[in-house]
């Protein structure tokens, strides 16, 4: 018996029990589309985040005090240190500082985790706030002290129901101690592919002038960051150690601060995303195991009910390798057409998640090709040994099967 007879005596026999040939691809159906929805979210959430760090741009220096050394207060950044590393090195174009707290914001209606991020009205002009109503912070917020605030159109809209809540009061701080802020403006939170994962427990995410975040932790506060535009990334390298030796010379300390620039953000979030997906991924594919063998056992039950069958085609001159051929052909049918459907449902999956998380999904053709060859190994390797065992009978012992 040829190649293709066998094809063909092998897709009779899986016709003959759909719904037996159903179920013994269900396994496989699951774990290959499962694999595919999560590394196609995987990496459209990874070229996701990409684009944004890109957008920003690559040309920004975070300069932080390393907090893993001993740090005294006069360790810390001051805003003199940021006027003079704008002033004194030219490769800088601008900076801005930066000071991050969690607190308690209290609206109208509602009580909200915050994230409060007091700056400058220099920020603006590194990162791409995009403000949708009112303004960003302004040089006389900062010089005054101005309680204002600056949030983001998530939070709006969650909050008061609409995004334009210009003019509206916030109490920011601790529980213990809150301070009235007037919202100034709200700008557009280019993280809402990720917000959505949160629904309505979302922290607001808000900017203030530093001066104002001083009044509002005024025994906590430290400057502990910067963000440094530069004109020239390929050189950021060295612009960033000519700035930690000025801020050095200033404070009189060493091995205090480091820098990163965004390439190297960039890289670590994708080597998270890229971990983080290979093991989900890991166990999804448990479920291709799992529906391997469902595959073997139902071949062996097969075996067993065509016993005569094979006795039969062994008397009539059927050699035990046209045998062997024939049940591991059903098996990688089997195998093959659950890995093709499941291949369009994970790719189904895939683009329906996308949609709810804003997210583009990336299928590739690499992805497609290792499932459909990952699902035609399952069904050789696990259709091996019911091959095997069919190939073996006895022709008259066989043919004595009842």
């Amino acid at each position: 018996m040829n190649i293709l007879e066998s094809l063909k005596v092998a897709i009779e026999s899986v016709l003959a029990n759909k719904m037996r040939s159903f179920l013994t691809m269900l396994g496989i159906i699951i774990g290959i589309s499962s694999v595919i929805t999560i590394v196609a979210i995987g990496k459209g959430g990874q070229k996701k985040i990409t684009s944004e760090f890109e957008d920003i741009g690559v040309n920004v220096l975070e300069v932080k005090v390393d907090n893993n050394t001993q740090l005294s207060t006069k360790d810390y950044f001051t805003l003199n240190d940021v006027k003079e590393i704008k002033n004194k090195i030219d490769e800088v174009k601008n900076v801005a500082p930066l000071v991050q707290r969690p607190v308690t914001a209290k609206f109208e209606k509602t009580t909200k985790r915050a994230i409060l991020m007091g700056t400058t009205n220099d920020y603006s002009s590194i990162f791409n706030v995009d403000i949708l109503y009112g303004r960003f912070i302004n040089e006389r917020d900062t010089l005054l002290g101005r309680n204002v605030v600056v949030i983001d159109n998530i939070s709006a809209k969650n909050i008061f129901g609409y995004e334009d809540c210009v003019g509206k009061t916030v109490k920011l701080g601790s529980r213990d101690n809150l301070i009235n802020a007037i919202i100034v403006g709200v700008y557009k939170n280019e993280g809402g592919a990720f917000a959505a994962a949160f629904g309505g427990n979302m922290p607001v995410i808000a900017y203030v002038p530093i001066s104002f975040m001083q009044k509002l932790i005024p025994n906590e506060f430290n400057i502990t960051q910067m963000q440094v535009l530069v004109s020239d990334s390929k050189n950021s390298e060295a612009i960033a150690n000519n700035i930690i030796k000025l801020v050095e010379a200033r404070h009189f300390n060493k091995g205090k601060y480091k820098a990163e620039n965004m390439v190297k953000q960039i890289d670590q979030v994708n080597n998270i995303i890229n971990i983080f997906t290979m093991i989900i991924g890991a166990i999804a594919g448990i479920s291709l195991v799992v529906g391997g063998i469902g595959v073997m056992n139902i071949m062996l039950v097969s075996v067993t009910e065509r016993t005569r069958e094979i006795g039969i085609r062994k008397a009539i001159g059927a050699t035990r390798r046209d045998i062997l051929i024939q049940f591991l052909i059903e098996s990688l049918i089997l195998s093959l057409i659950g890995g093709i459907i499941g291949m369009m449902l994970g790719t189904l999956f895939a683009y329906a998640i996308g949609v709810f998380l804003k997210i583009e999904p990336t299928v590739s053709i690499s992805t497609v090709l290792v499932a459909f060859l990952f699902s035609s190994a399952v069904g050789i390797f696990f259709g091996i040994y019911p091959a095997n065992k069919a190939a073996k009978l006895d022709p008259i012992e066989a043919l004595r099967y009842e």
